[in-house]
């Protein structure tokens, strides 16, 4: 018999399509066990729909072995070309985005050569128009069809493309931009092909590479009705142009760089749209990066220079003998910006004197910025005026432009001593000092006591005009020298100053509490409400004290005396002046003197308080009207609420928000227009405002300000989608269907408003879960798609049966992008779910491809009851419709039976048919059906048949047909049948079985009684035959004794006879010989030569006797019975009974 031939369309399942320019494609054919000659196709074109007019027709071709050798010749032909030129350089100019699939489908078909089996060959077929093409037939030499392997068709596309739009081309005056100016690039798309598109794109930003994958791309999105699946479903394979946008936003800076990679259609042909040029990230020459497939520009800082530390009212101080360093700023500088050539322009100030204009000469000269863009110093050694009038690049002169350098003396000081002299002697020293200089004043002079180490003592003056007072609290000898003076210029420049001595008593004294340190400056007293202020005085001497205190206002002054002040330090109530104390402002108190218990009374000279009287309190509120008091973020960013306060800073406000209204919250603020940044969304209520006097206000009406958020993106269906919702589950539970059936639901995506426009691209990130076996679910997947439209089709797992579930837990857009809120999960209760029922298609298949056997006539039902070598395992709901054939290669017959069957394991049991002929029989699982009426899956060729080998029944034929036979006899049997063999025997009633490799099978009697043969089968004991008509008798083998078996040994007279009696056993009648020899020469010796020999026949009974005067020795030599004798002569035995 010859072997099955086949013919499978695209064995290895790729997908094609036609690119320019040869606009050709390969499809092989994979055939086993023959030659194809003649090829039979169809050429459907596509978007054709039989009946519809305008949508092309059906085109049948055929090939002939000399067109397919054709085909086969141009292909080695073009695979050496191709491999021929890919050894040496391609020229770039030449270069095409589809050479590199060419050149991995011919890989492709030289491997596939490479794999074959012996019994395998490749056709191709040659197609130059896109269509869906079906084999139709494919025959041989002899003109035998071969089977066609399902699938027989496969679709043929133009090749999908993309590029940018030349209108959103970047021109070179376009390709460097300046952070802040448009700070988004839109461009837009042209893709070609078959939806759903899926498009590969990169973002490189300085080196950093971002991969983008968007997927669904396609025009409209119709639901596509079961009524019109046919028609959709040849529509969709239509090639299609769309034009989609992508939004640059150029928020960093440095070089962006957006590439096309590739792109696939919806019938899985992927093109990769690689660039010869390599975009350097270096480079800036825009007519290279900017080709189809790339765009790329650049974003540089704005620059600005100018003085640092110096301009106008800030002169920056030159000592004599010295240089000052003069900072000139770069700001925001770019390397693409460089080089910076600072111009700065020398002009001497004009004092009248005719020395200055002699020694400093006016200049203009340029610096030039280093390579690591820190800031420029300038080295300033004559006074004058230093301007930035220039700088190279695109910078910009930024104020102050303008630096003046002044030239400071040598501080001096002109000092007058007093003594102090007070009551009963002196208490002390005063001087009275006038400094020249630049304040602060460091006055360094040194304190002797009596013969105590000289303490070094400095005391800062704050103005030109000074006073030191030294009092010391203990009495002694004293001796003041002055020794050095410090301005803000010069450090310690020697005084060659007076000194004073005296004997000191010290006198009562009196200070104000918490007096600043710090020369002459005043404490600061806040009162907010009352005609009273208080104020704390420290009192050193004898108590109790009478203090003088004055009080200075702005129109009069008035002196109070407060007496009898027991302790220290003492709180003193100072009236307001009333005319202050209406209208509010500022007034003095002074100390003037102190009187001791002792009446001595001193005057004081110690820094007074300046009492600040306010009447008007602080205020605050939101600025803006009432419609601008709010604000939309990102969730993550903070927002800043805009204030305005009046009062003086710092100003302590307190707020909340009025969701949470427990939660009061402080800030301190330093400036009137400063801001509160806050980061949850809400309405946000000014309570309270302190700033650094007095309490205050929140202005009514305008305490309120209100946080939005950008909503986030969100996704749901389709309200055309048919689904079902359930509101326990949160739910939609989308219509079942058949397994690999090809579904989707379509998506509306919900980008940002108000604060941005719904901006693509959107990413999608989701959970995919299916039922698993323990009643529970399990994730299979968590993968990302993208989409650069609003509403995106969304493809469904339909590969494997069971309840597939579809969670979308987050979704990203221009506002939101995953990348950067990846931790940002959407609320299980807000996450859109649907799931969806995929039935799986019935399938069955033989358990095992043992071969069966079965004998003529059998009915074709289980043999053993616990064998599953005929058992089909079917899968999916049942019940089931299962159609068989069994054919008969003998006859070549075909019987086909179908089956209902309500089990997903079903034995063979067809009890109608019968075998009625010998041979082999095939029998093949044709179809399957189950309850979900889903198209059954494709069967298992491996296990979709089995064979049944059909054998004739074992029959066995004696050769002699006796009836009874003698035991130690040989009985010989024909065996009809395939060895080996096996016969059952019954002996009297025990039963036997004997294995036979050869007939004839011979069979040695050792047992007398009845033999019966029982049965015989053949093959493995199979097809096992009763024999009911084989039986035989077998006779013991007869015997005989003389002188009843024992040696006798008799002496006679002469003349005597002796009695010589024979004792036959057996069935009468008897033959039996004996003969006289004579006598042995040894007593009980064996007889030596015979003498005579006797035959008697006819005996009947089993007693016989002789009288004989002969001397001699009287033996029985053979005998025979009715059916047996003995000894017998066995012929032709080959096989020995064991029993």
């Amino acid at each position: 018999m010859s072997p099955i031939s086949t013919a499978q369309l695209n064995p290895n399942g790729h997908a094609y399509c036609l690119a320019p320019p040869l606009n050709s494609v390969l499809v092989p054919i994979l055939v086993n066990n023959t030659v194809p000659t003649n090829v039979r196709f169809s050429l459907t074109p596509l978007g054709y729909v039989e009946g519809v007019s305008g949508t092309g027709r059906v085109e049948y071709i055929e090939l002939s072995a000399k067109d397919l050798k054709a085909i086969e010749q141009a292909r080695v032909d073009n695979l050496r070309v191709t491999r021929s030129s890919s050894s040496s350089n391609r020229d770039v100019n030449e270069y095409d985005e589809y050479d590199d699939d060419d050149d991995d489908e011919d890989d492709d078909l030289d491997s596939a050569h490479s794999q074959l089996q012996q019994s395998q060959s490749l056709a191709h077929m040659r197609l130059t128009k896109p269509g869906t093409i079906r084999l139709e037939r494919i025959s041989d030499g002899s003109n035998v069809a071969v089977r066609l392997v399902h699938p027989v068709e496969v679709t043929i596309v133009p090749c999908p493309s993309a590029q940018f739009v030349k209108d959103s081309q970047i021109q070179d005056k376009d390709s460097v931009r300046c952070a802040g100016n448009n700070p988004d690039y839109e461009m837009a798309i042209d893709i070609k092909g078959v939806p759903p598109l899926s498009l590969r794109w990169s973002k490189e930003v300085n080196g950093k590479k971002e991969h983008f994958l968007v997927e669904g791309v396609e025009g409209s999105h119709e639901q596509v009705h079961s009524s019109s699946h046919e028609l959709g479903r040849r529509r969709t394979r239509l090639s299609q142009s769309l034009r989609v946008p992508l939004t640059a936003p150029l928020e960093s800076l440095g070089k962006h760089t957006y590439t096309l990679e590739g792109v696939i259609d919806g019938m899985g042909n992927v093109v990769n749209l690689g660039s010869t040029v390599a975009v350097d990230s270096q480079s800036h020459d825009t007519s290279i990066t900017n080709s189809k497939i790339t765009r790329s520009l650049t974003v540089l800082r704005r620059p600005s220079v100018s003085f640092k530390h110096c301009g106008p009212g800030h002169p920056t101080p030159l000592l004599i003998g010295s240089e000052a360093p003069l900072t000139i700023a770069l700001n925001a500088v770019d390397q693409l910006d460089a080089p910076w050539g600072v111009t700065v322009k020398y002009q001497p100030i004009d004092d009248g004197s005719k020395a200055s204009g002699k020694r400093y000469k006016p200049w203009t000269k340029t610096i030039k910025a280093q390579e690591d863009y820190k800031d420029l110093t300038l080295r300033a050694n004559a006074p004058g005026e230093y301007s930035i009038t220039g700088v190279e690049g695109k910078g910009e002169v930024m104020a102050p432009e303008t630096c003046r350098v002044v030239e400071k003396p040598i501080p001096t000081a002109e000092i007058e001593w007093r003594k102090i002299h007070e009551c009963s002697g002196d208490t002390g020293v005063s001087a009275s000092l006038v400094l020249h200089g630049t304040p602060p004043f460091q006055v360094y002079y040194r304190t002797v006591r009596d013969n105590e180490q000289p303490r070094e003592l400095v005391k800062t003056f704050s103005s030109s005009r000074g006073e030191l007072t030294l009092q010391p609290e203990r009495s002694g000898h004293y001796l003041y020298t002055f020794v050095q003076l410090s301005d803000a210029n010069y450090r310690k420049v020697d005084l060659n100053g007076p000194s004073i001595d005296q004997i000191v008593h010290p006198l009562a004294a009196a200070d104000f509490s918490h007096a600043s340190s710090s020369g002459r400056s005043k404490r600061m007293v806040n009162s907010c409400s009352g005609n009273l202020v208080d104020i704390e005085v420290d009192l050193r001497g004898t108590a109790p004290w009478n203090l003088e205190v004055q009080i200075v206002g702005s129109r009069s002054t008035e002196t109070l005396s407060i007496p009898d002040i027991a302790t220290s330090p003492a709180k003193l109530q100072i009236p307001i002046p009333s005319a202050i104390d209406k209208e509010g402002g500022t007034f003095d108190v002074d100390l003037v003197s102190v009187e001791d218990a002792y009446g001595c009374k001193r005057s004081i000279t110690v820094p007074g308080v300046s009492v600040n009287v306010r009447r008007v309190k602080p205020t605050a509120k939101f600025y803006g009207k009432v419609d601008q008091r709010q604000v939309t973020v990102r969730e993550d960013e903070r927002a800043e609420l805009p204030l305005r306060l009046t009062g003086d800073g710092p100003w302590r406000v307190k707020y909340r928000r009025t969701e949470n209204p427990e939660h009061v919250q402080s800030v301190t603020l330093n400036s009137p227009n400063d801001y509160i940044r806050v980061t949850e969304k809400g309405t946000y209520e000014l309570i309270d405002v302190l700033d650094s006097q007095c309490p205050g206000s929140v202005i009514t009406g305008e305490e309120s300000f209100i946080v939005h958020w950008v909503p986030k993106p969100s996704a749901k269906l389709l309200p055309q989608t048919t689904s079902t919702f359930d509101s326990f589950n949160r739910s939609h539970i989308l219509p079942s269907l058949c397994q690999g059936q090809d579904d989707h639901v379509d998506l509306e995506l919900n980008g940002t408003y108000n604060f941005m426009s719904r901006r693509p691209p959107f990413q999608i990130m989701y959970n995919i879960a299916r039922n698993d076996n323990t009643g529970g679910t399990i994730v299979l997947d968590q993968p990302t798609f993208s989409s650069i439209q609003p509403r995106t089709r969304f493809q469904l797992h339909t590969s494997k049966p069971g309840r597939m579930y579809y969670e979308v837990k987050q979704i990203g857009d221009a506002a939101y992008p995953l990348a950067k809120y990846k931790n940002a999960v959407i609320p299980r209760s807000e996450r859109l779910v649907f799931e969806q029922e995929v039935l799986g298609r019935p399938s069955a298949h033989f358990r095992s491809n043992n071969r069966m056997s079965y004998c003529l006539n059998d009915a074709f039902v289980p043999q053993d009851a616990f064998s599953l070598d005929n058992a089909i395992h079917l899968e999916g709901t049942p019940p089931f419709q299962l159609q068989l054939s069994i054919k008969n290669l003998a006859t070549n017959k075909v019987h086909r039976e179908k089956i209902e069957i309500y089990e997903s394991l079903w034995r063979v049991d067809l009890s109608s048919y019968r075998f009625m002929s010998i041979g082999p029989h095939l029998v093949t699982i044709e179809s399957i059906q189950d309850a979900s009426r889903c198209e059954q899956a494709t069967l298992d060729a491996l296990h979709r048949s089995i064979w049944v080998d059909v054998a004739e029944t074992a029959a066995i034929i004696p050769f002699d047909k006796r009836e009874d036979i003698c035991v130690g006899e040989v009985t010989q049997f024909q065996l009809e049948g395939t060895p080996p063999w096996t016969v059952g025997y019954r002996i009297n009633t025990k039963s036997y079985s004997q294995e036979a490799k050869l007939s004839p099978f011979s069979l040695l009697h050792q047992q007398a009684g009845e033999f019966t043969i029982t049965s015989v089968a053949h093959q493995q004991k199979m097809c096992k035959a009763a024999v009911t008509d084989l039986r035989f008798t077998v006779h013991s083998l007869p015997s005989a004794q003389v002188g009843n078996g024992k040696g006798i040994i008799q002496d006679i007279h002469e003349g005597d006879q002796a009695e010589i009696a024979f004792t036959l056993i057996g069935e009468p009648p008897f033959t039996f010989t004996y003969q006289r020899s004579e006598p042995s020469p040894k007593k009980g010796g064996k007889p030596s030569r015979v003498l005579e020999t006797h035959t008697v026949s006819g005996v009947t009974t089993n007693e016989y006797s002789i009288f004989s005067a002969l001397e001699g020795t009287w033996t029985v030599t053979s005998i025979s019975d009715r059916y047996c004798r003995y000894p017998a002569q066995p012929e032709g035995m080959t096989e020995r009974s064991k029993h």
